[in-house]
């Protein structure tokens, strides 16, 4: 495991499995052999109805037989209780962080009933591989409050000037940046719903899936992304909507306000679950995806662009599942939407003009001179893989594995596919760095690059890298629409 791979991983990816499964009248001496035989360091032990009620490692087992037991002594005299758990989706680095806190060398993994599927070790190989990642570890895991995770976001931004001064590829560290601010949206839902139980509006009326589109959705976050999120409801019946509705209201604006507050600034555009327009059953949703469809109108393709790189975050997942196998199975069928949709991506014109001279900010004064590197640069490739993907019905929604499956397909060659990837890897890397720079200068966050900040040799590999995105671009105009010119 790469010392990246912690931050992505979920427990479920590292836990060995329930091997040695007890009840509490099971002899010790018994355990011992079976853990012998297996090779496994601790017993899991569970009750009549199949819950977890403690766990015993073969060095308590020994230890104890010598001095207080023997074989025939039931393992539930001498085994741990009160154990602490966690699930399969939860963050691997979360548990390796409460284990660090509390001095624990296993862990269970109870599924939602309590019964054990698993166990977490933190041997001391394990600790070793990733040495220089465990304080960032403690850093990301403060406690669920708003301090707390703005906490949380601080740190993660040096986590990202680490990886970045480790030469690490960006959009490697894009992924980490992404699953950490996945995990401190979840937590905040987590917290949310607690704090809407304790002031006596209850729990969640009927099952969710919290969701985020835009960068977040692919896989693709910088240093400061701000909301774009959602919520897909269970179906519920219509006389119950008041209700429902006024719960996820409330909900919804917690949620989103404490976002703000920890580090995610509240959308421009009002793509949050505050906005009803991202917020319904999964009935409406698909009505309203079939809506986009039939109307394509220019407000319809805007919206549509941003939902359709959503990735669920939080809840019932087999909701976002439903939805994206949903959105799969309609856009193949769907040619004259996508076609509007190319249409309306043509706007976003790559930061190149004649002569290989850069389209720079002309409007914008504190700018001025700068490329957009997003709006110019990644976003023009960002849009026409997410074409072609919905066209061949690609669920995968980052850039890097859309251009992955439609090179698989025989849809881009392996040299459009390598130059597409170079240039993704070099417009990334350019402006992360100069968020970087930005944020250690204390000035504001933001996607510009000055040229004259870049050397010759980034300018003359921009330059190439605008050129082959121009190229697909126009090669994704020509499917689409049959222009040659």
């Amino acid at each position: 495991m790469s010392q990246t791979e912690i931050f992505r991983k979920r427990v479920g990816h590292h836990m060995q499995p329930a091997e040695v499964v007890v009840a509490p009248d099971a002899k010790c001496g018994e355990v011992v052999a079976r853990l012998s035989e297996t090779g496994v360091t601790a017993a899991l032990v569970v009750g009549s109805d199949g819950g977890l009620t403690g766990l015993v490692t073969e060095r308590d087992v020994l230890r104890r037989m010598t001095f207080q037991a023997n074989s025939d002594t039931p393992v539930g005299d001498v085994m741990t209780t009160s154990v602490l758990t966690v699930k399969e989706t939860d963050f691997l680095y979360h548990a390796i962080a409460r284990m660090r806190r509390l001095g624990m060398r296993h862990l269970p993994v109870a599924d939602d009933a309590g019964a054990p599927v698993g166990l977490v070790t933190l041997d001391s190989g394990f600790v070793e591989a990733f040495d220089e990642r465990l304080d960032q570890l403690d850093r990301l895991t403060q406690e669920g409050t708003v301090d707390g995770l703005r906490e949380v976001k601080a740190a993660e931004v040096d986590l990202a000037q680490g990886l970045f001064d480790d030469h690490l590829q960006v959009p490697e560290i894009q992924s980490v940046l992404t699953h950490l601010n996945h995990d401190i949206h979840g937590r905040a839902v987590e917290m949310t719903v607690a704090g809407m139980a304790a002031d006596g509006h209850g729990p969640p009326p009927v099952a969710f899936c919290f969701i985020i589109m835009g960068s977040g959705g692919r896989d693709e976050n910088y240093i400061y992304p701000d909301q774009d999120n959602g919520i897909i409801l269970a179906d519920y019946p219509d006389a119950d909507h008041s209700r429902i509705d006024a719960w996820f209201i409330e909900f919804s604006e917690r949620l989103c306000r404490d976002l703000d507050a920890i580090g995610f600034p509240l959308c421009k555009g009002f793509v949050m679950a505050t906005n009803p327009v991202w917020r319904k059953s999964i009935s409406q949703w698909r009505d309203q995806i079939a809506g986009w469809c039939r109307r394509r109108s220019t407000v319809a393709l805007r919206l549509s662009d941003i939902f359709f790189d959503f990735q669920p975050v939080h809840g019932a997942f087999g909701l976002a599942r439903e939805l994206r196998s949903y959105v799969t199975e309609l856009m193949p069928a769907n040619p004259m939407f996508l076609q509007e949709l190319q249409r309306d991506d043509e706007a976003q014109g790559v930061g190149l003009r004649w002569f290989n001279r850069f389209i720079t900010e002309k409007d914008d004064s504190e700018h001025l001179g700068a490329l957009n590197l997003k709006s110019t640069g990644t976003l023009p490739l960002v849009q026409a893989a997410r074409l072609l993907a919905l066209r061949e019905g690609i669920e995968v929604t980052s850039t890097r594995e859309r251009l992955e499956a439609l090179h698989g397909k025989g849809l881009i060659g392996a040299d459009t596919h390598d130059y597409l990837r170079g240039a993704f890897r070099l417009i990334t890397m350019l402006l992360l760095r100069q968020q970087m720079r930005d944020y250690n200068a204390g000035e504001t966050v933001s996607n510009y690059v000055h040229p004259d900040t870049l050397s010759r040799r980034e300018r003359d590999m921009l330059v190439e890298g605008f050129k082959a995105i121009r190229r697909f671009r126009d090669r994704v105009r020509g499917d689409f629409t049959g222009d040659v010119f």
